[in-house]
């Protein structure tokens, strides 16, 4: 069903759900005494952190199965049917005009962003649900506030059994997998695990339908484990990994723009880039209740890295230069929070967070010396430029929940948080919430955060800018400066309204206003981002949303309406164009992964038993292109669809199968065009596609 309150209406809530009660009240007549332990402990573990105020759209496992590609899909093509939510390349996702600045959550516990984002470490397989939560957040919430991606996994007490199948279709995609999930006496476990084999690695910088040299191979897994000590304590794991390769394709028809080793003539297409993309992360958490309280330790450990090797020559030729890119970050932390039920209309939740973070950087450049009148010289060096960067994060956070009214509550509380680092910072944060339920049908949500956000240590560098001077690689503008935390004023309001028994209607309003806005941007050829600030910045918008439910209907939609400028760059300098750099010193600019306008929908058919009809739309108005970003992309509009049917065959078990049509259409769409500020590539979206799946039960 589809619903838009969770917990007496204290959090808005988008919640996509079909039929997932009928099968939870299955699993336990099955399993009765481990479903039970394995309900009461998440629901526990739920209190412990509620997004009251907040704004959250949530996801669930029945409803990821209906969506296009399902259970194949990656991460960031099922938050894309989320409000406020804008696709870019590389899988990366802007919520709410922000460039990342997503707080990735598993099972309660946060999970540093991997170097090459989150999205390449996770995919749909193992989630059984996934939540948005967005607007003035909590104080339990910081560091990394656009937005906070909450995944729930799948347990094998309340799931027992899994699948294994193969799907695949255009591009040469081939993708098997297997999940499976169980418990032998106290301990439960989840594991899922899938190859994926493909020719479009990364996104095609021309129009074509396929381009040269974009193959990619990945392997990704997920083990979800709990243990009962006793009635009250629960202790899990939870570990991932994912190991990507990459081919680079480029855009055909570049001259080249410098004589080296002897030659002046490239085919451009042909360059034979590649990249390689790692990433593990393990949790232990440590979780126990006790009469009013509620709580959960937990210690993590991240290890991520990138490796680009470029087409040396080729590169050499058309650019001037080619890098040799190697990127490595460790991230280990602590954290704590807790619940107490005080008394009957108050709620106190506190807690602590603490970790460390290790970025190495080491770039091998090629590139060619100039003479005195700026002209390349054909005599080739080799410039080697390590760095390593050590950064730390502590924060301590308190807040009530106060049960003013039936129908009036009040989140209030504070965090303060403290960066050690290239750039040092600390800052004390309060955040207040009120919410009023005037009808059963009618809620109002106003909110204020204070934000503090630390800079990505996994995408720090600090390049020796002499070791560059008077060759092709120097760059336009010789400044550099540590990365600084931003600090901004939150303010947020919204309101859903219930419609007779099948309608919810929903509308929202932001507004952030900035100081040291952080933004990242792709430079040069790796597929890696780097951040920098701007002095000032400012991001508003707005948000509606429908949902309706009638019979075996589902159907919903959102559109959002967005702003993000920033003025005078203050940080890393050197990233940027010198043209760029000047136009934004003395004004605001657009953002480049701003969308104004961002909007999707989507819907379910129950078509007979059994047999599902889906589809999804999504419209773009474009990201930014040109001078200082000062315009912007075609607008685009693509329609995917789905069939799933399941069905049994004797002695043969329950089987599933899926066709999935994406861009029925073949519209051809630019995301990127190679220009404006923090933009270096040209990249396509993905051309028509059919996917087929088949699956059997385990």
């Amino acid at each position: 069903m589809l619903r838009y309150w969770r917990q007496a209406g204290l959090a808005p809530l988008a919640l996509l759900s079909f039929g997932g009660q009928a099968q939870d009240t299955q699993l336990v007549t099955e399993l009765p005494e481990m479903v039970v332990q394995s309900r009461r402990f998440e629901e526990q573990r739920n209190r412990i952190a509620p997004s009251l105020g907040a704004s959250t759209t949530t996801i669930d496992r029945a409803a990821i199965e209906r969506l296009p590609q399902g259970a194949a899909a990656s991460l960031n093509l099922v938050l894309l049917q989320a409000p406020g939510v804008a696709g870019d390349a590389q899988g990366d996702i802007h919520v709410r005009g922000d460039h990342r600045n997503l707080q990735y959550r598993v099972n309660g516990v946060i999970i540093p962003e991997a170097i090459s984002g989150f999205a390449q470490l996770f995919d749909a397989r193992g989630l059984r649900s996934v939540s948005l939560i967005t607007g003035a957040l909590p104080a339990q919430f910081g560091y990394r506030t656009a937005g906070i991606i909450d995944l729930q996994l799948r347990s094998g007490a309340q799931e027992p059994g899994g699948t294994a199948g193969v799907y695949g279709g255009s591009f040469g995609t081939i993708q098997p997998s297997a999940s499976y999930g169980s418990t032998i006496g106290p301990f439960e476990y989840y594991l899922t695990g899938s190859f994926t084999r493909n020719d479009r690695g990364f996104e095609n910088p021309t129009a074509s339908y396929t381009a040269r040299n974009n193959s990619t191979e990945q392997l990704r897994g997920l083990a979800s484990l709990g243990y009962v000590l006793d009635d009250r304590t629960r202790l899990a794991f939870i570990g991932g990994t994912s190991q990507s390769r990459f081919q680079i394709p480029a855009v055909p028809g570049v001259p080249a723009s410098v004589t080296a080793f002897g030659r002046s003539d490239v085919d451009s297409a042909g360059l034979r880039s590649r990249q390689w993309q790692r990433g593990t992360f393990g949790v232990l958490a440590l979780q126990h209740a006790r009469d009013a309280v509620d709580m959960q330790v937990s210690v993590f450990a991240r290890q991520t890295s990138v490796n680009y090797l470029p087409d040396l020559l080729g590169e050499l030729l058309v650019n001037g230069a080619a890098a040799e890119t190697r990127k490595d970050n460790l991230s280990v932390g602590v954290q704590a929070d807790a619940a107490w039920r005080a008394a009957e209309r108050h709620t106190f939740r506190f807690g602590l967070f603490a970790s460390t973070d290790s970025t190495r950087t080491g770039i091998t450049t090629a590139a060619l010396p100039l003479d005195g009148l700026g002209n390349a010289i054909d005599d080739t060096r080799l410039i080697r430029d390590r760095s390593r960067i050590n950064q730390q994060l502590y924060s301590i956070y308190a807040q009530d929940e106060w049960r003013i009214a039936e129908r009036l509550t009040l989140n209030y509380g504070a965090r303060f948080d403290i960066v050690q680092g290239p750039a040092n910072g600390s800052q004390f944060s309060p955040r207040v919430n009120l919410v009023w339920r005037p009808t059963d049908t009618t809620t109002f949500a106003i909110g204020y955060a204070r934000y503090f956000t630390p800079p990505p240590a996994e995408l720090l560098a600090r390049p020796d800018l002499n070791l560059y001077g008077g060759t092709t690689a120097a760059p336009a503008v010789p400044r550099i400066g540590p990365v600084l935390p931003e600090r901004s004023h939150y303010f947020n309001v919204g309101v859903r309204q219930r419609v007779g028994d099948n309608l919810t209607l929903g509308a929202e309003a932001y507004f952030r206003q900035s100081r040291n806005l952080q933004d990242l941007g792709q430079f040069g050829q790796a597929y890696i981002f780097s951040p920098y600030n701007y002095e000032r910045g400012r991001i508003y918008g707005v948000e509606l949303t429908a949902n309706y439910r009638v019979a075996r209907w589902l159907l919903y939609g959102n559109v959002a309406y967005g702003r993000a400028e920033g003025r005078n760059p203050n940080s890393n300098q050197y990233l940027l164009d010198a043209a760029d750099f000047t136009y934004a010193r003395d004004r605001y600019v657009r953002l480049d992964h701003l969308q104004t306008v961002t909007a999707s929908a989507g819907g379910s058919y129950q078509v007979w038993e059994g047999g599902n009809l889906g589809g999804t739309l999504v419209y773009a108005s474009g990201l930014r292109k040109s001078l200082a970003n000062s315009s912007h992309v075609t607008p685009y509009l693509t329609a995917n669809l789905s069939l799933s049917q399941e069905f049994e065959l004797p002695r043969a078990g329950r089987w599933t199968a899926r066709v999935d049509l994406l861009n029925i259409g073949d519209r051809v769409h630019q995301l990127r065009d190679g220009t404006g500020l923090g933009v270096s590539a040209s990249q396509y979206g993905m051309r028509r596609a059919v996917f087929l799946g088949l699956s059997r039960a385990i």
